[in-house]
């Protein structure tokens, strides 16, 4: 059985891997992320595609059938170089996320949070002007929302006041919708509603990214009509770690995450 394959910079892809499992139950999958040289969002554009294409190639290791690049990092600043390089399907996490932002508002203005390497790609606003030149886009990075959720801290009056400045600029904008552009802002999502009010409607990709690739997987006749998929997970370093915090984003404890020397 081919299996599906997902990397991610580290434990925040489990919550697109999540989805996938979700709706595709049976199908396998192997996970990738790359512990040893997390974080992405600070690194050059081509250091993240260098770490993107040796990715890749340890999954094709696994023989896999289609490739999710479940970080937006790696999505938004390597997957336009490198999709068509390989035979093998790739999708990202963007293109998902800005066309159901699009579809969602109301107003036509549409906020994005997500790394300082995604931001400052602006690949979400490119994809969403494709879409709709009349959007206005109001970006903004919060760097500090991945180390609050992988520290446990997703409430709290610390999380809400740095939370309430990162989101001040989307406030004043008068955005309507706004796409969780990092794995890791979906444990946010309470916290982040609280500020920017119940009407904001918050747009996770991976709900998207996973209905994209049963549909790929439809059309070119790979899905997996069989029963119960299993689930493989590496990583680059300290899978004790990758352990301890994947029952935050799985909702239940991982036991076997192996460790791979070369990636």
């Amino acid at each position: 059985m081919r299996s599906i394959g997902v990397f991610d910079s580290g434990v925040g892809g489990l919550t697109v891997a999540r989805e996938i499992i979700r709706q595709l139950p049976n199908e396998s999958i192997v996970y990738f992320g790359d512990t040893a040289r997390v974080p992405y969002g600070i690194k050059s554009r081509e250091t993240v595609i260098r770490f993107s294409v040796e990715n890749i190639l340890f999954l094709l290791k696994h023989d896999v059938k289609l490739i999710c690049v479940a970080c937006n990092t790696a999505s938004s600043l390597a997957l336009p170089s490198i999709k068509n390089n390989f035979r093998v399907p790739i999708i990202g996490v963007i293109t998902s996320g800005a066309r159901e932002a699009v579809y969602a508002s109301q107003n036509k203005r549409i906020g994005v949070i997500g790394t300082k390497g995604t931001i400052k790609s602006r690949t979400y606003e490119t994809e969403i002007k494709q879409l709709d030149r009349k959007v206005k886009v109001t970006a903004v990075a919060c760097p500090l929302f991945v180390p609050f959720v992988e520290e446990g801290w997703t409430s709290g009056e610390v999380v809400l006041s740095v939370a309430r400045s990162y989101l001040k600029p989307l406030k004043d904008a008068g955005v309507d919708t706004v796409i969780l552009g990092c794995t890791h802002y979906p444990l946010l999502k309470p916290v982040i509603q609280e500020v920017l009010g119940k009407h904001v409607i918050l747009i996770d990709s991976a709900k998207q990214v996973a209905f994209e690739i049963k549909k790929i997987l439809t059309g070119e006749e790979m899905l997996n009509r069989g029963r119960g998929g299993k689930h493989r997970f590496y990583v680059s370093d300290n899978p004790e770690w990758f352990s301890s915090l994947a029952r935050r984003f799985m909702g239940r404890k991982l036991t076997n995450v192996r460790k791979v020397d070369n990636v």
